[in-house]
């Protein structure tokens, strides 16, 4: 023994501790594993040194605290109560929530303009705050008083305040040679994957108890919050930015902008106010189909399947469908924005018409995909837009203001989808005639633009 021990070097570990270093690498690994293959795919092209890789992780961690919380109120407001209480319960969500969001929308933009210099400071704001506001959820969850309502009002306006915020940093953060479409999918994309590993944690969460899931939501935001002070100093710089109207501007639009006219998003040519309007269609088709058919599967679920495991069919295949969306505007150019748009509405509204004639569960799911990949294609190509037509000391702002009037069409469609009759054929021709309205009414100026090649590009003085 004394000479075995004699053999070692005065500083080398013995066989025990050799052992034990080993057993902790082997289960230390799949986690550091995972840690730096997330942090080299987010960090690939140059995202790690212009920072943009910091805001896809921040975006991911928004993203996953957010389905904890929407697991946790769905498990509360929808499937804990019968279903024509549930209804009531939901319109009392939606009334409670979205009417007082949809006038405290159009002042986040503004108000976030106001602090150019504290972007870092509003989006762990944001995140903070939905922390506290997931504690205070924990409780009422459990006792189903009205405070649940006030606290979910919180954490959607702190949800709108940090997405405000995400849409102006991201042009302060691309890497060389990076479009502004491109960053803005890899920056989805990473939300998106996110929440598809969240939502099933948050589901198992849910089986422990209706507070755990909260309590997670509580955990991530934290996180986000020390993670948001982590983002480069440049986001806090505001350097030749100015506020953007979302009204045309009074004075004709002549010669090269000028700083002091603050232009409006109508002043830069069609293709950019087209574009929003037919986003908001598909945007309000998202929040319809969101509620018609979670009640509709509720009450009549897909043959052979539960009401619960039929919501999760569908909600699948829309996160499916987006994912791909994003996927592919991030390999798409962005030379005709314009085309992109009419052409994946025109592919909604002929699935959507194709589902209220043949009315199924396939169809329903494929919908439902289309529908997904259709708002995350047609939202690239208008970011597109507003990077192209847009000034740029405005541009930012802009982003701000075309996100709100989107969050509003989301509600609209959720309040239809609420109110009518739980009729699949019916449900679905109304999707169809919202698609068809947004598509009718902008594919004309859309494709006109394309022809031109888009906006003459505003020169800033």
């Amino acid at each position: 023994m004394a000479a075995a021990r004699s053999s070692r070097g005065p500083g080398e570990p013995g066989p025990v501790r050799r052992a034990g270093r080993a057993v902790g690498r082997a289960l230390h690994l799949p986690f550091t594993g995972t840690a730096r293959g997330i942090r080299k795919a987010t960090h690939a092209h140059g995202a790690g040194e212009s920072g943009l890789g910091k805001l896809i992780e921040l975006h991911a961690v928004n993203g996953a605290g957010d389905v904890m919380i929407t697991v946790a109120l769905a498990s509360t407001v929808f499937f804990a109560v019968p279903t024509d209480e549930a209804r009531g319960r939901v319109a009392l969500y939606l009334a409670i929530t979205m009417a007082p969001f949809i006038l405290l929308a159009p002042v986040i933009g503004p108000l976030l303009d106001r602090l150019p210099h504290g972007r870092r400071a509003a989006m762990a704001g944001a995140m903070l705050a939905r922390a506290v506001l997931a504690l205070l959820l924990s409780g009422a969850v459990v006792t189903g008083g009205l405070e649940l309502y006030p606290a979910a009002l919180g954490v959607l306006v702190a949800s709108k305040a940090y997405g405000v915020v995400r849409s102006a940093v991201v042009p302060r953060l691309l890497p060389p040679h990076f479009s502004l479409v491109r960053a803005n999918s890899r920056v989805t994309l990473g939300g998106l994957l996110a929440t598809g590993i969240a939502a099933p944690i948050g589901a198992g969460l849910q089986l422990v108890g209706p507070r755990w899931p909260l309590y997670g939501a509580f955990v991530l935001f934290v996180a986000g919050t020390f993670l948001s002070f982590r983002m480069p100093p440049k986001v806090d710089s505001a350097k030749g930015e100015a506020r953007a109207l979302l009204t045309a501007d009074p004075e004709p639009l002549r010669g090269p902008y000028r700083k002091d006219r603050r232009p409006g998003l109508r002043t830069v040519g069609p293709a950019v106010t087209h574009a929003l309007a037919a986003n908001a269609s598909l945007r309000c088709l998202s929040g319809f189909l969101i509620f018609f058919l979670a009640f509709l599967l509720r009450e009549h679920p897909m043959t052979g399947q539960s009401a619960a495991v039929s919501l999760g069919i569908v909600g699948v295949a829309a996160g499916a469908g987006n994912a791909l969306g994003t996927t592919v505007g991030a390999w798409l150019r962005t030379r005709a924005p314009e085309v992109i748009i009419v052409t994946v509405i025109a592919g909604v509204l002929t699935m959507a018409i194709t589902a209220a004639v043949f009315f199924g569960a396939v169809l329903v799911a494929c919908l439902a995909a289309v529908a997904g990949f259709a708002q995350a294609l047609s939202k690239l190509s208008l970011d597109a837009l507003i990077q192209r037509d847009v000034p740029e000391f405005v541009r930012t702002s802009a982003f701000a203001r075309s996100e709100t009037l989107l969050q509003m069409a989301w509600v609209v469609g959720g309040a239809i989808g609420i109110c009518l009759p739980l009729n699949g054929t019916l449900g679905l021709f109304v999707a169809a005639g919202i698609v068809a309205v947004g598509w009718l009414s902008t594919a004309r100026g859309l494709l006109a633009a394309a022809r031109r090649g888009g906006a003459a590009r505003p020169r800033v003085a």
